[in-house]
């Protein structure tokens, strides 16, 4: 069983950046698709960023792609979620998730996060205006 711990959350001015760090134990990463979602008050957690095994897929949801971008570094047991030009709309609660599903080597996980089975508990990101 992987186990998932988030860090890099925090207060930020709109149009500023941040970047999320997702740090595995338990098991390597390499075998499972890793992604961030992203979660507001009253709202349905959302795929915000995908990436598949080995990092040749990825997924950015249209809200944000463009500004942030998911890597990853099998070597180290980390994912990344780097966040540039931050607006109000950026603040949800992120989560790291992973899963051992696979559709493929371009597989980069489900848009559905029910059917991920592994997740960290989440670091705030708040905007300021």
């Amino acid at each position: 069983q992987v186990h998932l711990v988030e860090s890099g959350g925090g207060l930020v001015q709109a149009g500023g950046a941040l970047r999320l760090t997702c740090v595995a134990s338990g098991r390597t990463i390499n075998m499972y698709n890793m992604g961030w979602f992203r979660q507001a008050p009253g709202k349905e957690r959302e795929a915000a960023a995908k990436i598949s095994r080995i990092g040749i897929s990825t997924y950015h949801a249209v809200s944000v792609e463009g500004r942030f971008t998911i890597s990853r570094d099998n070597a180290k047991n980390m994912m990344y979620l780097q966040m540039n030009s931050l607006n109000l709309d950026d603040t949800p609660v992120y989560y790291c998730a992973a899963d051992l599903h696979t559709e493929g080597p371009y597989y980069s996980g489900s848009f559905d996060s029910s059917d991920w089975a592994y997740w960290g508990p989440g670091p705030q990101v708040t905007v300021s205006s």
